[in-house]
């Protein structure tokens, strides 16, 4: 019987970037947009606020864009300052390429294990997926789930009781499974 988990965030991670002010390299969102029009040529920025000295630093999202070349709806979002917007482009890789930034997910995600009733199983199949691009270690998720230390993980992989079709070293962001023999 495969059994599922779900890694989901819990809020919007910090921004890892240089503040300019301190030296604080955290940032949170705002949840607000500012949008600047000239002419019909149109810029769109994220505001993030230090988490040392409150600073505001603006996060690019569009930069001398068509008016006419971008969706309605997505305007609409960024006049009405939509929350989910925030996630969203957070996570857009190209918005974290175009800005030089890093998302620190420490403290803003769970896992949903449905229960602890397959714990006392011989055998458990899981299948792992993730509501957002989570960067997090599958040893780590396998010793949370199941209720184990790592180092009991850990020495389960190299006895071949855990096992799986992904590398389980390291970080994963993506769905995978993973088999456990008792």
């Amino acid at each position: 019987m495969l059994i599922n988990w779900v890694v989901a965030p819990t809020c919007v991670p910090l921004v890892i970037r240089r503040c300019h002010a301190c030296p604080s390299e955290r940032f949170r969102a705002s949840g607000k947009f500012r949008v600047n029009a000239n002419h019909k040529l149109l810029d769109a920025w994220l505001l993030v606020l230090c988490t040392g000295c409150g600073d505001t630093a603006k996060l690019t999202l569009l930069e001398r864009t068509n008016v006419r070349s971008i969706r309605p709806e997505l305007l609409g979002r960024l006049h009405d300052n939509d929350p989910g917007l925030t996630a969203e482009l957070l996570q857009d890789p190209g918005v974290r390429h175009r800005n030089r930034i890093a998302l620190d997910w420490n403290n803003a995600w769970r896992l949903d294990t449905g229960g602890s009733d397959h714990l006392d199983r011989e055998v458990i199949d899981v299948a792992v997926r993730f509501a957002a691009r989570i960067p997090v270690r599958p040893v780590r998720l396998i010793a949370e789930g199941c209720g184990l230390s790592r180092a009991e993980v850990e020495r389960l992989i190299t006895e071949g009781k855990l096992v799986s079709a992904v590398r389980l070293s390291g970080r994963l962001s993506g769905d995978f499974t993973f088999t456990l023999k008792r």
